[in-house]
């Protein structure tokens, strides 16, 4: 919902169409994701595939891509939930709502896991609730609408005054970011029962479940209020449709839901890289003494929840959210495409079957992520090239040009 404003205007209003585009390449990736967590249950995610199955040092890359993806999640969680809060609130400055919810998140996960999986479940049944009553409102408001046709109720999907494929692939690129998160699924590969098979199960069925309900949403949306309309403003544009279709009331109902997902989905994300970052640091390729350590009590990486708190709380004063979206996906992508090659070389190259389904999914998953990793915007492609530029100059002197070994180590039992 919070991308719907912005994903509109990039595809000239096919926003289902960008949805749906974006979960084919995710659900690709999410069996590649899910095959590797069976092979390497352990913490560490897309950088520990890549490390063991292509190269230490490429892995060690595709961590640092991902990593910035990890950090850039919660923090532009807390940007948006600061502006959220306003609304709410308007007496509270920008900044103190930013100090709130970057402390926020951060005692979130200084909690045990358990305790962040209740906190997230509570969360999502309270979400759920206020989009059935969302869509039900939709549903009421276009069916009073007055003469419509065909054409107005396939536009969402295929408009032939305004469809351009560069334009689609644009918003597709910037949709993806609805998925983001899903592959933080496989850096708890520590943590869940029989990894082996639930990490591929819930990863895929997480990709799908987040695809076709945000294109429910998303065409519901379009319904109510036509792209060639032009939004308030094009962050808070859902909340703006929740008020044309059910008045104040709905309109900070869901203004306060979109707040609370983004909690969500900042704490989310926050534990996902403090993982990230523990499994770089028992691999020696971050200072381990630092990096490496779990909180005896809690067996939480403290020291990274506490750093990337830090980091957003800093950001959240000098990146606008947009930047901080679209260099989400610059790294995400590297990861994705990471994790794909990996797969391909385990599932098939080594693999004494060689069979389609072992093919298929790897190649379509680096091809469409690669795809919609070039049409990234040029601003996102700079200031992600030059995080990349930083971990490798930094890889090169840690490890002295990766000719000391980077030891992707079993976790203890």
């Amino acid at each position: 919902m919070p991308l719907f404003g912005v994903v509109q205007q990039e595809a000239h209003g096919h926003v289902v169409t960008a949805i749906l585009l974006a979960m084919v390449a995710m659900l690709f990736t999410a069996i590649s994701y899910g095959r590797m967590a069976r092979a390497h249950p352990r913490a560490g995610s897309a950088y520990t595939y890549v490390g063991q199955e292509i190269h230490p040092a490429l892995g060690y890359v595709t961590g640092w891509s991902m990593l910035m993806d990890y950090v850039l999640n919660p923090l532009i969680c807390t940007i948006w939930c600061s502006k959220a809060a306003m609304n709410i609130v308007p007496l509270i400055p920008y900044w103190a709502w930013a100090v709130f919810f970057a402390a926020l998140f951060t005692g979130l996960n200084l909690r045990n896991i358990r305790a962040t999986a209740r906190i997230n479940a509570a969360l999502a049944i309270a979400m759920g609730m206020v989009i059935l009553a969302v869509l039900i409102a939709s549903t009421r408001y276009v069916m009073g609408l007055p003469g419509l046709g065909m054409a107005y109720f396939s536009a969402p999907f295929y408009d032939p005054q305004t469809f351009s494929w560069p334009l689609v692939a644009t918003g597709t690129s910037v949709a993806v970011l609805t998925y983001i998160g899903f592959d933080g699924i496989s850096t708890l590969s520590e943590e869940v029962v029989d990894p082996r098979r639930n990490i591929l199960l819930a990863t895929v069925l997480i990709c799908l479940t987040i695809g076709l309900l945000s294109a429910v949403e998303v065409y519901a949306a379009q319904l109510v209020w036509p792209a060639h309309e032009p939004f308030p403003d094009l962050d808070t544009a859902y909340v703006h449709v929740a008020g044309r279709i059910g008045g104040p009331i709905l309109f900070q109902l869901v203004n306060l839901t979109l707040l609370v997902a983004s909690i969500g989905s900042g704490s989310g994300g926050q534990l996902a890289g403090a993982r990230l970052l523990y499994g770089m640091g028992r691999d020696n390729a971050l200072p381990r003494s630092f990096f490496g350590v779990l909180d005896t009590r809690s067996h939480i990486p403290r020291n990274n929840v506490l750093l990337i708190g830090a980091i957003c709380l800093i950001g959240a004063f000098v990146m606008t959210y947009q930047l901080g979206a679209e260099m989400l996906n610059f790294g995400a992508f590297i990861g994705f495409m990471g994790v794909n090659v990996s797969s391909f070389l385990h599932d098939y190259v080594r693999s004494q079957k060689k069979t389609i389904s072992n093919l298929l999914p790897p190649l379509a998953g680096f091809v469409t992520c690669l795809a919609m990793w070039l049409s990234l915007r040029t601003a996102a492609k700079m200031f992600g090239f030059m995080w990349l530029l930083i971990g490798v100059l930094y890889g090169v002197w840690r490890t002295r040009s990766f000719r000391d070994p980077i030891r992707f180590e079993a976790p203890p039992e």
